[in-house]
């Protein structure tokens, strides 16, 4: 499945699909449960305007995005790593396997280019394609994320930690960032917390455009940002960071690319 790049401050940026599916029944709530706040009439509208998020008994269908971003005689930056093989820690709740793989082959990028890779936050279906058999997928890139969301793991535990963060750090490529951080000319990474605790997010130029991880997972909260999603670690923290980025990009008439929702690219009215 191709979608088209967009051309943002120079920098090439190629969404890849690595699934589409309905959250598995481990996870799987009645909308009204899952995000929370949303009055009927939103509803409807949402469906009205979005149809491709609704299933046929109108459960929510996700959409999981990968972004790759090509600088002009820099850096090749991937940004989230996606679901994973067949048996990733993913699998027990998302529509494994993810065909990152696949999708980055159909667009010439071989796994050893990448350069960088920057994971929004650690929950299986951002970080499991990073590690395939115990390895690293992308040998030679740097795999970023904010301490505080690898504190949390920490303290969490659980197969994300033990199956996709460990073989990391043996190998050597991991690291973490403390704040703002830029990784290339016209990209930096931002904290966006709530979601997780050190969720963060990929911006180019003067907020020209935003991959924001999971600060938007359905259309209704682009509708309503004060919606709570039933998931969030902090659900206050959460609404508070998307309310502020979705009122950014408003201003600066920028892009959003929220890896779940039906659309890769989403530009705010």
């Amino acid at each position: 499945m191709h979608e088209k790049p967009r051309i943002v401050s120079g920098v090439e940026v190629i969404p890849l699909c690595d699934a589409v599916g309905p959250m598995g029944e481990a996870l799987r709530k009645p909308l009204d449960d899952t995000f929370t706040g949303a009055r009927p009439a939103l509803w409807e509208r949402t469906r009205a305007e979005a149809p491709e998020a609704f299933g046929p008994d109108g459960e929510w269908i996700l959409h999981f995005h990968c972004y790759l971003l090509r600088v002009p005689a820099g850096p090749t930056v991937l940004v989230d790593a996606g679901l994973g093989p067949e048996e990733s820690p993913a699998s027990s709740w998302a529509p494994v396997p993810g065909r990152l793989p696949t999708a980055l082959a159909e667009i010439g990028v071989k796994p050893e280019s990448v350069d960088t890779v920057v994971l929004t936050h650690l929950h299986s279906d951002h970080a499991s394609g990073a590690v395939v058999d115990g390895k690293p997928l992308f040998p030679n890139a740097r795999h970023v994320v904010q301490e505080d969301e690898l504190t949390w793991l920490e303290g969490e535990g659980g197969d994300v930690l033990d199956e996709v963060v460990t073989p990391l750090q043996e190998a050597e490529c991991l690291d973490t960032l403390q704040g703002q951080t830029r990784i290339a000319e016209d990209i930096k990474v931002v904290p966006t917390p709530g979601h997780t605790p050190g969720h963060q997010s990929v911006v180019l130029g003067d907020d020209q455009l935003m991959v924001s991880g999971d600060v938007v997972l359905h259309p209704v909260q682009l509708a309503d940002p004060a919606i709570e999603y039933v998931y969030d670690e902090d659900s206050a923290a959460a609404a508070t960071t998307r309310t502020a980025v979705l009122r950014k990009l408003r201003k600066s008439g920028g892009l959003l690319a929220a890896p779940h929702l039906p659309e890769p690219f989403v530009r705010l009215s």
